[in-house]
Order: C-alpha cells, then structure tokens, then sequence
C-alpha cells in the first residue's frame, strides 16, 4: 500500500510541485522542442514519470508499475476501443466507394466554396469528431474539399480551425469520459460525472460554435465573403450551438455532437431553399484564368503552392499531381456524375444506423439494464493500493469494463450493420478491420503511454503536488484554468490525453483556492479544444493531406492567431462563470 505525499521531495511543497512537473515538462520538450514522434515521447515520458514516483515519491516499483498498467488500458478500452471501431465504420464506407458519394452529395447543396467549408468542415466535420475524434475530422474533410477544387493552404488552415467547437464531445464524449474517471479521486464533489461534466462544457463551447463558422467564410474569401454569407454561416453557428447544450444537458452527452452536427448541416441546407449568395464563389475550370485581385485581409488565400487531389479515395489518401485550382467568382459548366437515390441513401445510411443504435441504448430502461452484470463489471484494479494524503482509498483504483454498453462495441454492432447495408462481404469486412490496427498502431501506442503517464502522476502524488503549489494563484487560476487545457492539447494533439493529465490537477487546485471544481475540471476540456488546430499531430496531418508535408510551419501560421484569440474569449468566459456575472451557468 502507498499513502501520497504531497511534499515528498525535501518536504517541500515548492520543490515537490517543480519534481511533479519533470514528466510533462519531458512530454513537451520531446514532442515540442525535439519533434520526437508521438509514441516515442509518449513512451520515454512515460518511463520518466515511473522513476520520478519511485525516486523522488517514494512510490513503490510494484504501485508504480501497476497504475501504468491501468492508465494504458483504459487507454485502450474505453477509449481507442471506440476510436478504432468508429474508424472501421469509415473505412467500409471507403471500401464500398460511397465515401465519394456522400462527398458528391454534399457538393450538390451548393456551388459556393464558403457554403461548402461550413457543411463539409464544420457540419460533417462535427459528425466525424462525434464518431472517431483523433485527427479523422481533418483528413477526411481536407480530402474532401481538395476534391471540390479549395486551394491546398486553404482546405487544411479551414479544416484545422473547423475542428473546434465539436471536440470536448468527440468520439462519443470520450474526453468527458476521460474527465470524469480522472477527477472522481481527485475530490469528493458528486457532480464530477459525465453527465454533469458534459453539461458544464455544453455551456462554454456552444458560444464558439456561433463563431467558428463565421471564421471559416472568413479565412476562405475575407471580408467580402463575410460581408456576403454571414447569414448561412450564422444560422450554422447558432444552430449547432443551441443543439449542442441541448444534447449536453437534457438528452445524452456521448450525442451532443452528432445531434449538433445533423441540427446544424440541416439548418443551412433549409436556408438554402430559400435564400442564395448573390455571387457565388466556385473553383476555376481547367484552363481558366485566376481573378486578378488578390486575397482578401484576414484570408487563409494564398497562391497555391501545393498538389490538388482527384477524388477522396480514402482516409490518409494522397493527392495526385497537378496545379490547384484558384477561386473565382463564375459558374463552372461541368457535367457532375450522377448517384442513384439507393447509392445516396446507403452512402448516409451508417451514420443513421450509429444514431440509432446510441439512441436506443440512451433510453433510461436500457441504459440502467446495461449498467449491470454481466454486461457492465466494476472492480479494483489487482493488487492497486493507494491512499491520498488524507489517508483515504483513491477512487481511480477502480476500474469498469463494460464490455456490452461500451460506445466502441455498439460501433462494431453498427460496422456489421453498416457492412451488411453496403455489400461488403464478411471477409473484406474483416481485412479492413485488420487494416484499421494497422493504420492506427502509432496512435494506439500514443494514447496508451500518455493514459498510463497520467495514471502514474495521478496515483504517485505528482499532480496533487502540483495542484496544492498552483493553487496558490487564488481566484486567478480560473483564467489559468483553460490554457493550461489549451497546452496540452496542443503538445499530445488530443482533448482525451489532455483531461488525462491536468483534470486531476484542475479539480485539486480548484478546491485549495476556493474555485468551483466542476467549473475548473470543464474548463480544461473547453479551454483545449482550441489548442487542436495548432497541435503538430493535427497539422501533420492536415499538412500531408493537401500535399505540404514539410510546411506545417506555413500553415501554423494561418491558424495559430485564431487559436489565441477564440483562447482569449474562452478564459474570459470561464472567468466570468467563476464570478456573480455568471456563475447561474454552472450546474448546481
């Protein structure tokens, strides 16, 4: 058994705090600094917060070791259980060739380039972060708009900051999940679950929701484009927004965003029936001379200095040779190819069969009837022993498997499904779940070592230490609080590894400076999301997806100042949440 000890080094809560802080500090510098590939960092940041606890917190090589043990798999059930299934789920779709027909369909709601980047990266965007999460919004919606003629900087710089608002809530609430099974032992506040949780950020985030779309007419034409469809953009935002706290506080938080995502794309689709661009801004035909003005102030526009691609043909596909095309504001007399309604409806028809699987199993009779054996066991993780300081067990010594409700088995229910609707036979389905491992095995190593990190600094006391030295800042912190979500995010690329390894922290400062812990603890899941845009792992990828690997510098450079500024607006309304102006915004 081992007891924490919040001034293990030197009996000092200053030097324990700064010894606390050597495992991210690594984390950041081999991954910021030396551009260390992620699961390689994730790995020796790992081995280093193992020694840090046993050296220097006196913990046990056995506890130590054990509590990586349980970090790693939760990090793989529940949560890449979830990402990889939902992947599969993707990957069919691309199997079967209907992935180009969903992106056909899409391109027919409208011509206008600034209408395609809030449906396609913001609406379907939304969807896939509510599906997969890591990284998959991006590259599929990059894809996807090269494939409808975006200039390369553009597609990825929109498709980054895109990938925003539907976060906290992607891979169905993964990273609340993550929140609450990480705070629940860092304070004894009843609210720290994931039904709360996910009410408390489903009042911060739905207010960057009603401007991220805004921003993206932006970065695609400018002022002008504004100017000309800030009402679709608007009516996307607001709508998505509204849904979003909806789902979050009265309906289910793992569908908040699938249920934002369809409220929002169908919102502009209706406006569309009624009401249309003036001047439409469309990608050139070949041969076709780009407008003589440059771009607009504030746009992502540039010359177009990377490869477009032909159409999506999967998930990481590469684009083929060629000069992108410029935007210009004329009709384009192509002659698009034609689905039959049965292709389009089986091109929609996994993400109907998803919703309706979690819908079912989020009615209050299933839910409760699933949360009992032997579909759902709870038990204390093998010879796992740990006391807080106060002499108490720690609750994160605990651990649910369950195996049946869990999100990533209904998205293997719904893959078999989808499988079944698509035509794909048994054994390609089977070879593409192979292949689905295989395309992810950095990933799944990446999240594992950053979950069992997390673990370990949690149990061995580091944390807490930190969280006692931090919360010295006093009523301050709560404008710390998102920024310290925002840097973490931005290091592992992920909002899930980012509750991981400050939710703990967020909770315990919280509560020694007199800050709400609910508020804190949602804070650093809102706060993060806005560090996804410019985390390497995300501009890698978009960067790759649009032919610019190499350039990821070139295109942090069109995101990052966006990334401050919706920062900004995120700490002041946590700020304010943690003041009589509008603490009535936190659950009670």
């Amino acid at each position: 058994m081992f007891q924490q000890d919040l001034q293990a080094v030197g009996d000092s809560l200053a030097l324990s705090a700064l010894c606390g802080a050597i495992p991210l500090l690594t984390l950041f510098v081999l991954l910021g600094g030396l551009r260390l590939q992620a699961w390689r960092a994730g790995v020796l940041s790992l081995v280093v917060a193992i020694l840090v606890a046993v050296v220097l917190f006196g913990m046990p090589v056995g506890q130590a070791l054990l509590a990586g043990t349980e970090g790693a798999a939760f990090g793989f059930f529940p949560i890449l259980w979830i990402v990889i299934n939902a992947i599969w789920v993707y990957n069919l779709t691309v199997e079967s060739g209907h992935f180009d027909v969903l992106r056909r369909s899409f391109e027919k709601v409208s011509a206008d380039q600034r209408i395609q980047a809030i449906i396609i990266a913001f609406c379907f965007g939304a969807l896939l972060e509510a599906l997969a999460g890591f990284g998959t919004p991006v590259a599929i919606t990059v894809v996807m708009m090269m494939a409808l003629g975006f200039e390369p900087l553009k597609a990825a710089a929109v498709a980054l900051i895109a990938n925003t608002a539907p976060v906290a809530f992607g891979a169905l609430a993964t990273p609340i999940v993550t929140l609450a099974t990480v705070t629940s032992g860092a304070s004894d506040d009843p609210r720290l679950d994931v039904d709360t949780l996910g009410a408390m950020v489903g009042r911060q985030t739905p207010i960057l929701a009603v401007v991220v779309p805004l921003v993206l007419v932006l970065v695609v034409d400018g002022a002008r484009g504004l100017r000309r469809t800030w009402l679709p953009a608007l009516v996307a935002g607001l709508a998505f927004g509204l849904a979003q706290f909806v789902a979050a506080n009265y309906i289910s938080v793992a569908l908040a965003d699938i249920v934002a995502s369809l409220v929002s794309a169908a919102a502009v689709v209706l406006l569309l029936q009624v009401w249309s661009p003036r001047e439409e801004l469309r990608a050139s035909a070949p041969g076709e001379p780009a407008p003589a003005s440059g771009p607009a102030p504030g746009s992502a526009t540039g010359p177009a200095t990377g490869p477009a691609t032909g159409p999506a043909s999967g998930r990481g596909s590469r684009p083929a040779s060629g000069s992108a095309p410029a935007s210009v504001r004329v009709a384009v007399g192509t002659r698009p190819q034609v689905d039959s309604r049965g292709d389009v409806v089986r091109a929609y028809a996994p993400y109907a069969v998803i919703i309706a699987i979690f819908s079912i199993t989020n009615i209050t009779a299933v839910k409760e009837a699933l949360a009992k054996e032997p579909w759902t066991y709870l038990f204390s993780w093998p010879g796992l022993e740990v006391l807080n300081p106060a002499g108490e067990a720690v609750a994160t010594t605990n651990f649910t498997l369950n195996w049946l409700p869990a999100a990533g088995t209904l998205m293997i229910v719904a893959g078999a499904i989808t499988a079944l609707i698509l035509r794909v036979s048994p054994a390609t389905a089977l070879r593409t779940y192979g292949r689905t491992y295989v395309e992810l095995r950095s990933a799944i190593v990446t999240v594992m070592a950053v979950l069992a990190l997390a673990y370990v600094m949690n149990l061995s006391g580091q944390t807490s230490s930190l969280a006692a030295w931090l919360a010295g800042a006093g009523g301050a912190f709560a404008l710390i609080s998102p920024v310290l979500g925002w840097i973490g995010v931005a290091v592992t690329g992920s909002d899930t590894s980012s509750n991981a390894l400050f939710g703990g922290l967020q909770v315990q400062t919280a509560s020694q400076a007199g800050l709400d812990p609910l508020l804190m603890a949602a804070a650093n899941s809102s706060g993060g999301v806005l560090g996804k845009m410019v985390s390497p792992q995300n501009l890698a990828i978009a960067a790759a997806a649009v032919g610019m690997a190499g350039r990821e510098g070139d295109l942090l450079r069109k995101v990052l100042l966006w990334s401050v500024v919706l920062l900004v607006v995120m700490c002041a309304i946590v700020g304010l949440q943690a003041t009589p102006v509008l603490d009535w915004m936190v659950p009670g």
